[in-house]
């Protein structure tokens, strides 16, 4: 499909919307790294800390993560307000999409994206905090998988009711 024909299909509102959508994810990145000035160098030191652990609880099961997971507040933090703030934004977003009638499709995705966000940030404030240890570490990957779970679920909740 050329660029023409996909901006008459999906409309101009829809086009409108991701142009706001991608410039608001920007400025938010922007403001994230403005409050918290030392956060590139953070994010560095997080991924230079990643080496193959044991995982709890388990028999020659390794996995990637950083050797000490406590080290790192200030990019759960940061990662944290990002999905607090995307996840109220996105409310916002569907509520525009009622307003300009978005197709089903568009309102159960940016629904569902408001219970990942809201669900993620929930998560980071729960497991990643001053008491993480190494199994909190590896129950907070997989609740949140379980989160990613659900919110497939509700977008097909929604699309079946309204079929």
């Amino acid at each position: 499909m050329t660029e023409s024909s996909e901006h008459t299909a999906r409309g101009p509102k829809e086009s409108l919307l991701s142009a706001v959508s991608t410039g608001a994810f920007f400025i938010l990145i922007g403001i994230i790294f403005a409050m918290k000035p030392n956060l590139f160098n953070n994010i560095i030191d997080f991924f230079q800390d990643f080496s193959m652990v044991n995982v709890p609880n388990t028999e020659n099961f390794v996995l990637p993560a950083p050797e000490i997971p406590g080290d790192h507040l200030a990019v759960y933090s940061a990662v944290g307000l990002f999905s607090l703030i995307w996840g109220s934004f996105e409310i916002f977003m569907l509520a525009l999409r009622f307003v300009i009638k978005s197709p089903l499709n568009k309102k159960a995705e940016t629904a569902s994206n408001i219970v990942f966000w809201l669900g993620a940030s929930y998560l980071i404030n729960v497991f990643l905090n001053d008491s993480l240890t190494m199994t909190l570490w590896f129950a907070f990957w997989a609740v949140l998988i379980m989160l990613i779970g659900l919110t497939f679920v509700i977008r097909a909740i929604i699309l079946a009711v309204r079929r």
